[in-house]
């Protein structure tokens, strides 16, 4: 069965009951927040979303991702500002709340620390506070695999050593969260997303743009470093069903910090290659010393997420990357 006919059927379906329980997704209109809240309603659960449209990208792409949602009973959407809104009453009542909410990429943290520090940091402070305030159930915290540094390939044991500002002010919210944990008994779980691709992926994203140049011809691409940099992929239906699963095994996930990654890991070379295969087409590169706070390689270690709560990525790369050049293809 189809998303969009699960969606309906649950729909139907919590017309004639309660809905399994109500949850909150930030950054519901984004690449990851809209698939994790389709998935949720699916699944019979009433979500409500949040979102700024804080301008990183067009706002009209992220209106298109609330197309299908917004025609959903189970679907209440709030335009709000993490850092200035009054959180309890969106909260309040919620099971869960699921923090995808964030200002994201590298080379601009760079630029603009302030844009960072206010969305990533302040933002997760003043939802935390509310979490606190009316005793939510489980707070999830999105976060990244930019926390561990140049280097991400280690388990989550392992030392924190962020390569970027975007990774400071990331780890910053994992630990801003843990605090009100400590100290206010606020139930947390991170998860720490690697390299998340597929449709609906955001424009400034490498994939993206190589589709994009590849199916229409035009442009060329600024290829940083010498394309042996690697990236533990993970497409986006896996990376919400892991979402979920912290989500329906609470009991096991409370405290917890888990990396949440693809199962295959290739080269930006590769992927080039892989793209071109797919398309038909050849790119246009021209190359360029690395940037700074490039990560070098990222290799998700799972074995804590699939020990603990069963996590289980199924989608292949090749395949996975054929299912973003066809929505690419339906965009032109």
């Amino acid at each position: 069965m189809k998303l969009k006919e699960r969606m309906d059927t649950a729909c139907i379906n919590t017309q004639k009951a309660k809905f399994m329980s109500k949850v909150v997704v930030t950054g519901a209109a984004g690449f990851i927040g809209s698939f994790l809240s389709e998935e949720l309603i699916a699944q019979g659960h009433e979500v409500v979303g949040v979102d700024a449209f804080i301008p990183y990208y067009p706002r009209e792409i992220k209106e298109k991702n609330l197309t299908a949602l917004k025609e959903s009973d189970a679907f209440t959407f709030h335009e709000i500002d993490l850092r200035e809104a009054e959180l309890e009453p969106v909260i309040d009542g919620a099971d869960t709340v699921f923090h995808l909410a964030a200002m994201a990429g590298l080379m601009l943290s760079w630029d603009n620390f302030d844009l960072y520090n206010s969305c990533n940091l302040n933002a997760t402070q003043r939802l935390a506070a509310a979490a606190k305030n009316v005793k939510l159930p489980q707070l999830i915290v999105g976060s990244t695999s930019s926390a561990y540094g140049k280097q991400a390939t280690a388990a989550e044991t392992e030392k924190t050593e962020p390569f970027s500002p975007y990774g400071v002010t990331k780890l910053a919210s994992e630990n801003i969260a843990r605090a009100y944990e400590a100290n206010f008994d606020v139930p947390v779980t991170v998860l720490r997303y690697f390299s998340v691709y597929g449709p609906r992926q955001r424009p400034d994203m490498a994939y993206n743009i190589l589709i994009n140049m590849l199916l229409t011809g035009e442009g060329t691409f600024n290829l940083y470093g010498d394309g042996e940099q690697s990236r533990s992929n993970t497409f986006v239906k896996d990376a919400v069903a892991g979402t979920i699963l912290a989500y329906t095994n609470r009991d096991k996930a409370l405290g917890e910090t888990f990396n949440l990654g693809g199962g295959e890991i290739i080269s930006l070379n590769e992927v080039i290659t892989y793209l071109e295969e797919l398309t038909g087409n050849k790119l246009n590169i021209e190359r360029h010393d690395p940037r700074p706070g490039d990560q070098k390689h990222t290799a998700a270690n799972v074995d804590k997420i699939k020990r603990v709560l069963g996590y289980n990525p199924g989608m292949g790369v090749k395949e996975g990357l054929a299912q973003q050049v066809e929505w690419q293809k339906s965009l032109l």
